[in-house]
């Protein structure tokens, strides 16, 4: 396996992802995905706290804008409307590959028993968080996951316009 090919991170970034989130950003093994003007949009956190806490969401959405944006469709039941989807084969089968990318990229940071075979977002069978999907879709590229491709698609906010504040 290799490493997610994260952007390097600086103390910089550490301090924005601790202002976005309204807490001290912990464990950051990288920043995966960035909004057009550089600062964090996707942060990347190990598997492991440093306290021995497992934390099973590698990709976290941290953006204040994405994460307003993904709450109003949870909201909205957009998870509900979407589930259906899952019954499609090709649907399912994608978001079942996507979950698997989910979890080799997140072992490459160390295996966690906790959480052995856990992703994020209900994946495989579930659309539980359009938060770590759109997340998830956001670090690994427009078409590794379907659900976070088409929450993101739903989205008022959009990767390729600077809304950071």
């Amino acid at each position: 396996m290799t490493t997610p090919p994260f952007e390097p991170f600086t103390q910089a970034d550490i301090d924005t992802v601790t202002r976005q989130l309204g807490r001290p950003a912990r464990d950051v093994v990288g920043i995966a995905a960035r909004c057009v003007c550089g600062n964090p949009t996707v942060v990347s956190t190990k598997p492991r706290l440093a306290d021995g806490t497992p934390f099973p969401t590698l990709y976290y959405l941290c953006h204040p804008a994405a994460t307003a944006a993904i709450s109003v469709l949870e909201a909205d039941g957009v998870m509900a409307e979407m589930t259906p989807l899952l019954e499609d084969e090709a649907v399912a089968s994608a978001y079942l590959a996507a979950h698997l990318a989910y979890l080799a990229d997140r072992e490459t940071f160390g295996a966690v028993e906790e959480i052995a075979g856990i992703s994020a977002g209900g994946m495989p069978t579930r659309i539980k968080c359009l938060h770590a999907l759109a997340g998830h879709a956001l670090a690994a590229g427009p078409g590794v996951n379907p659900i976070g491709d088409l929450a993101l698609e739903r989205s008022t906010w959009s990767p390729d316009v600077c809304q950071c504040a």
